[in-house]
């Protein structure tokens, strides 16, 4: 019975995890294309989108310059 329960529990985390690490896809007005991992987050002091690319690093692109932001998969 605690084998049976440690899966399911183990299952459950797995799938809030998965849930909670969507990717983003910004279009921008030049037609790029960027993937950014998880959610980015605007200042509104600066304009600026902050966001991790792909490999990790964090980056920073004008909000200005991003056409369309919607969430992938």
């Amino acid at each position: 019975m605690k084998k049976i329960f440690a899966v399911v529990s183990a299952v459950l985390l797995a799938g809030t995890l998965a849930a909670c690490s969507s990717n983003y896809v910004m279009h921008t007005n030049d037609g790029r294309t960027i993937v950014a991992n998880g959610k980015p987050s605007t200042d509104s002091d600066t304009g600026m989108i902050s966001y991790t690319d792909a490999y990790g690093n964090k980056q920073q692109i004008n909000k200005s310059e991003v056409k369309e932001m919607v969430e992938g998969n």
